[in-house]
């Protein structure tokens, strides 16, 4: 298969809406994945060897008997009554507006929908991250100056 004939593949695939498409022969693997707009995002081409080599099995060690887990239900128990507010990007989060200033939020502190609960830098850009709910600071799940993740719990809210 040469480059023209992949790059027909490409458009195809963007064009059908699919979004992800992996084709294997005797000498490549190509795998081809494709955003919701339909422009073709990642192409990936590994070539095969010609000949297989011979496989050795590993020694496999001997498994310990699993450790029964902590019994986490009552603490899910206990923190459904509670909101949570989430990330909504990835970046570094931050309690404070800046090193000399004091932080937005402590456990126990009361918050009104719209109030500025902390801070996450994306692409040295600082966002200012805004309380949905009103309620009580009951628990900062996330140090500050740590990576954020999108969607990750920041902190827990009672409404009450």
């Amino acid at each position: 298969m040469d480059i023209r004939e992949i790059q027909n593949l490409i458009k195809f695939v963007a064009k059908s809406g699919a979004t992800e498409v992996k084709l294997e022969m005797d000498d490549f693997k190509i795998t081809i994945k494709t955003t919701e707009a339909g422009a073709a995002e990642t192409t990936y081409i590994q070539q095969m060897p010609m000949q297989a080599m011979p496989q050795v099995a590993a020694p496999v060690a001997p498994v310990a008997a699993p450790v029964a887990p902590a019994p986490v239900a009552p603490a899910a128990d206990e923190n459904s009554k509670y909101i949570t507010v989430k990330s909504p990007m990835i970046g570094t989060f931050y309690r404070k507006p800046s090193p000399d200033k004091p932080m937005f939020v402590e456990v126990g502190s009361t918050i009104s929908k719209g109030d500025v609960v902390c801070v996450i830098e994306a692409m040295k850009l600082f966002n200012e991250i805004e309380a949905e709910v009103s309620g009580k600071i009951v628990k900062i799940l996330v140090d500050d100056a740590s990576p954020v993740e999108f969607d990750q719990p920041l902190f827990l809210v009672d409404p009450s």
